[in-house]
Parts: C-alpha cells; structure tokens; sequence
C-alpha cells in the first residue's frame, strides 16, 4: 500500500484573514479525510485538523499557505480544502452550528 502525497500552494483571500469561522471551516472539511493533511506558513508547519493550531499561523489576507496530504484520500482533501481557500470560506461551506465558535 503506498501513501499519495498531494501539496497545493494558496492564497488567502478572506478579508478577516484565517479567523476562527474559517480556521473551523477549514478543521470541518480537513476532518472528513483520513489522510495527515498540515498546513505550511514560512517556516511553521501545522496539523490541518486542530482549528487552535491553524489559528496560530495567523495568516492574514493575502498570505500564501503551502496545504499537504498523505494518504490514501489526499488528492480529494488537497482538492476540497484549495476550493474552499480559494472561495474565500464561503458561509454556505458548510452545515456546521453558526452559532459556535
């Protein structure tokens, strides 16, 4: 059995930057893969599926992230979680509480 490894580089282009609402979009949507997604700024490499750590990259508007994944399923996840950097963390991404967080 051998791992994919998948990687794509993207622009955040969410005014508010990668905040709490769109760090738990992005957690949400990494967490229904099984593959080790992590987000990469600089030199800070993070776990794509802690909301706390994607928060501590404070990746503002305009800042570039490196996504990976490894494991079976990382082309769909590095495929959903780029659409979903790319649209801006659209509120209908999800079905989560808009209540929470």
């Amino acid at each position: 059995m051998s791992e994919q490894f998948q990687s794509a580089m993207v622009t955040i282009s969410n005014p508010q930057g990668l905040h709490m609402r769109p760090a738990y979009l992005f957690v949400s949507t990494a967490s229904k893969y099984d593959c080790k997604i992590e987000v990469v700024k600089d030199d800070i490499r993070v776990d794509g599926k802690s909301v706390l750590d994607i928060l501590t990259l404070g990746a503002t508007q305009g800042t570039r992230v490196q996504l990976e994944a490894t494991g079976e399923d990382a082309q769909q996840a590095i495929s959903a979680l780029e659409e979903l950097v790319v649209a801006g963390f659209p509120a209908t991404a999800d079905s989560g509480d808009a209540n929470s967080g």
